[in-house]
């Protein structure tokens, strides 16, 4: 039976070529797409998995005033070991320190680490990371141990036995730090990601315990299986309210995240510096859903065009069932076929997914692999879906081919199925297809808009030179070095870098009244931070290489200016010209010199905070600014590359240019944009597959129609325009449907940005436009091909 079920079915699949072809295309199209966002969803999902235990971060919630109430992934140094002491509900903590790029030495060898964490003994005991050698218990209790990932010990020891040896890292002061332990590198889907770990012994000194109220760190707490985590929440506030002076505790909540969470959960978190690639959850749903819409409108076109081509196997029904077929037995068969079209289509997507998957890797910058050793469970997953597929698509075309009644078929009486039921699957595909143009459209937009929005300072130009704690030594003499070059602008030295969430600092304000403590965001400057910037002055004057001036001198943004007047909004910015202005607990005789306009220093998903600049000349910059004069940038950083030489000839030179850092800000949101747009392109040529096979069958099926109307004079734009009409009727209806429900996503999308573009009616417009024409497009070939032939023809035809 299965064998005659096999052979009836490879019959069919040869005998309509055409459109099993379109079937099984397009159906392997809306397979590849949802294959690869399934892996791509699969792997964001797997982050922090490989952990056991029952792992929390500490966050806080921070009140300030003069500032926006933020979410923050920091906490502070006493927290870890009194939160363990003071409840039972946390069995350890571990304290994480990113020191961010480090080099070190080995036997003169220098090996530069991107990321190093300073933490507790109770990292390997808390975290499921393998130790490969050493003791997990003590490889980081002594001050001056380091435990090296695999890669690292490679890199710095060659061949040779590491532990026990002493590598060093020169700084201000020299560090030497012992080799204790060595462990796996670290998996791609870990939050945290390092190359080597420090004991925080090494530089925490007694009195950090005493430290509340500085937030630099990352808390994670284990907590008791069964701990009511909102209950211990709870009992925050009055832990904060015992060790925290006067009434600085009201400006701090705590808050469990779980670890879990922490990659894909956190946008609403800021200051989060050792998150890797950090994601926002929302966008695996809205990718999921999307690679399922394709993935219907697929198994539409298989539906929409087995019931239309239903009367071609009329016949047949009709004389198996005469002689004792039964329904059930028709209907096992159709889906039978309908699976093996989906198997088909799943051989066909299976090598679509091998092509493409290599570039997706690449844009997505995730080790993203389709493979079926490496993931066992993917090939019996993938078969299960096709099947569930198959028998989903074809189970109604199955059930309508199996109810012919034998009688009326063979007197040639059965119709090919509801059109008015196909209708309705045309309007919902070309729905979800408009539905996708629109919201491409708008995030394209968006992310444009965000690129190209000047953000109040020249950001073009500029390239970033890194600096630590050995090349900031050189730091004035690095800059008259590059100045004396014919290809450099300027040059300006900064503990930030804009395009980032600045820190934020408590500062004190003299004005006509009391005094005010407040908080804003803050950057260390020199002196030729506003002119290289470009970032205009509105009051007061800009920073001089005075001496005066170093460490005394401030220039704040309008926002902060604001706030600063906000009991007094009659007065005007200049009022605040030299007004008692600073850092909590610094020199009293420092001043507010200049007020600037308001500029974006973080991304346009937040508001422009108040921001004070510091003219410091003597704290460490982290990296320096140098804008490029004229247009040949490749000479300039040559002419940058010999300056450094000249100055810091150990020192590797290292640049990049800022404006690729801002691309690199918005390069989620790129990857947004390009996802949803690919996705709706597929979802438009499949759904123009099961438009194209229809117009296919429409104009079979009116063949002699055609002719008739040909012989009695009809035009062939008459006759396309016949033919057409219906399809177009149907995707005007769907443009109805679709621009409704797109602007209601669309405008709860556009809600996470602060700065936005307007919904505008001519982008429904123009996205409508573009569905007519491709519909039209493809109807119209079919429907030529029809109006052109002869009419003799035609009418010969049966």
């Amino acid at each position: 039976m299965l064998r005659n079920y096999l052979k009836i079915a490879l019959r069919n699949i040869w005998k309509n070529k055409a459109f099993s072809a379109i079937n099984i295309v397009g159906l392997a199209v809306g397979m590849a797409a949802c294959i690869v966002i399934m892996l791509f969803v699969s792997y964001e999902r797997s982050f922090d998995r490989m952990h056991s235990k029952h792992i929390f971060r500490l966050n806080e919630v921070q009140t300030f005033d003069g500032m926006t109430s933020q979410n923050v992934a920091l906490s502070m140094y006493p927290m870890g070991p009194t939160l363990k002491q003071e409840f039972s509900e946390v069995k350890s903590f571990v304290r994480i320190n990113g020191t961010g790029k480090m080099p070190v030495f080995y036997n003169g060898k220098r090996v530069e680490l991107n990321q190093s964490f300073l933490t507790d003994p109770d990292f390997f005991s808390m975290f499921d990371f393998k130790l490969e050698e050493g003791d997990s218990r003590k490889v980081l209790t002594e001050p001056n141990s380091v435990v090296l990932t695999r890669t690292t010990v490679s890199k710095l020891f060659g061949n040779e036995d590491a532990i026990g040896r002493n590598i060093h890292l020169y700084a201000n002061d020299t560090l030497t730090l012992k080799v204790t332990g060595i462990m796996e590198d670290v998996p791609g889907n870990s939050h945290l990601q390092f190359d080597a770990l420090v004991s925080f012994n090494t530089i925490a000194k007694p009195d950090f315990m005493e430290n509340w109220g500085s937030n630099y760190l990352n808390t994670y707490l284990e907590l008791a299986a069964q701990t009511d985590v909102a209950a211990l929440e709870k009992k925050f506030p009055a832990y904060l309210k015992r060790h925290m002076k006067d009434e600085h505790w009201k400006h701090f909540k705590l808050f469990l995240q779980p670890l879990k969470d922490i990659h894909a959960g956190s946008t609403d978190i800021t200051h989060d510096y050792i998150n890797f690639q950090k994601f926002d959850v929302r966008y695996t749903y809205v990718f999921s859903i999307i690679a399922a819409i394709v993935l219907i409108i697929a198994c539409v076109n298989f539906m929409n065009l087995s019931t239309a081509r239903s009367a071609a196997r009329a016949k047949e029904v009709g004389i198996r069932k005469s002689i004792g077929a039964r329904r059930a037995e028709l209907a096992r068969q159709f889906i039978g076929e309908s699976v093996l079209l989906a198997l088909l289509a799943l051989v066909l997507a299976a090598g679509i997914v091998w092509l493409v998957m290599p570039a997706v890797a690449n844009f997505s910058r995730r080790p993203l692999d389709f493979s079926f050793i490496e993931n066992p469970l993917l090939l019996p997953v993938l078969l299960t879906g096709t099947v569930l597929i198959g028998i989903a698509s074809g189970v109604y075309p199955a059930f309508f081919l199996s109810a012919y009644e034998p009688v009326k078929v063979l007197k040639g009486l059965v119709r090919s199925g509801k059109s008015s039921f196909r209708n309705a699957l045309v309007v919902a595909q070309f729905s979800s297809a408009v539905f996708l143009i629109i919201a491409t459209a708008f995030a394209v937009k968006q992310l444009n808009y965000m690129l190209d929005k000047h953000p109040g300072f020249e950001k073009d130009q500029v390239v970033v030179i890194p600096l630590d704690s050995r090349s900031d030594t050189k730091y004035e003499a690095l800059k008259r070095e590059m100045l004396r070059s014919a290809f450099v602008g300027n040059v300006t030295g900064s503990q930030q870098r804009l395009g980032n969430n600045l820190h934020q600092t408590a500062v004190n304000f003299q004005g006509t009244g009391a005094k005010r403590e407040l908080t804003s965001s803050q950057i260390i400057v020199d002196p030729d931070f506003l002119s290289l910037y470009q970032i205009k002055l509105i009051a007061g004057r800009d920073f001089t290489d005075n001496p005066a001036d170093n460490g005394k001198t401030y220039i704040i943004n309008k926002a902060l200016a604001k706030e600063l007047l906000l009991k007094e909004p009659t007065l005007t910015m200049e009022t605040l010209i030299g007004k008692r202005f600073g850092f909590y607990g610094m020199d009293s005789l420092s001043s507010i010199v200049g007020v600037v306009e308001d500029f974006n220093f973080n991304s346009l998903h937040h508001q422009i905070e108040p921001l004070c600049i510091f003219n410091q000349k003597d704290w460490m910059y982290s990296e320096m600014s140098v804008r490029i004069k004229g247009k040949d940038a490749r000479q300039a950083v040559t002419a940058m590359q010999a300056a450094w030489s000249k100055i810091l000839p150990q020192e590797p030179f290292r640049y990049s240019f800022l404006d690729e850092h801002f691309a690199e800000m918005y390069r989620a949101d790129s990857q947004v944009s390009e996802i949803v747009g690919i996705l709706a392109g597929l979802a438009v040529f499949i759904s123009c597959l099961g438009l194209f096979g229809l117009a296919s069958y429409s104009a079979e099926r009116r063949i002699k129609e055609i002719g008739v109307r040909k012989v009695m004079g009809a035009s062939v734009a008459g006759i396309v325009a016949l033919l057409s009409r219906d399809f177009l009727k149907l995707v005007l209806l769907a443009i109805l449907i679709a621009s409704p429900l797109a602007w209601f996503a669309v405008r709860a999308w556009l809600k996470d940005f602060a700065y936005r573009i307007d919904i505008e009616w001519w982008m429904f417009l123009l996205a409508g436009v573009l569905a007519v024409l491709v519909a039209l497009l493809t109807v119209s070939f079919q429907s030529i091909k029809a109006a052109l032939m002869n009419p003799v023809n035609s009418l010969r035809t049966d």
